[in-house]
């Protein structure tokens, strides 16, 4: 099924600019390099998980907005 939905370009601007905040990409970072090391408990796993998935939702909306703006990730 495909939609057409008007939305003003400021928006999809935006959506192209979309990142983890700050902390949770530091937080991210800090997780993969104690995974790297072999370190990680079963929650900073968990977490490390959610994370990535987050920020790969994330780069999946922005990838899409930035197509949709003609520009490249």
């Amino acid at each position: 099924m495909s939609t057409t939905i008007i939305a003003p370009i400021e928006w999809v601007e935006t959506v192209g600019q979309l990142a983890l905040p700050a902390k949770a990409d530091e937080r991210l970072q800090a997780l993969m390099d104690r995974n790297n090391e072999g370190m990680l408990s079963d929650v900073e796993r968990t977490d490390l998980e959610a994370l990535v998935e987050m920020s790969e939702r994330l780069s999946l909306v922005r990838a899409e907005a930035l197509h949709l703006l003609g520009q490249k990730p």
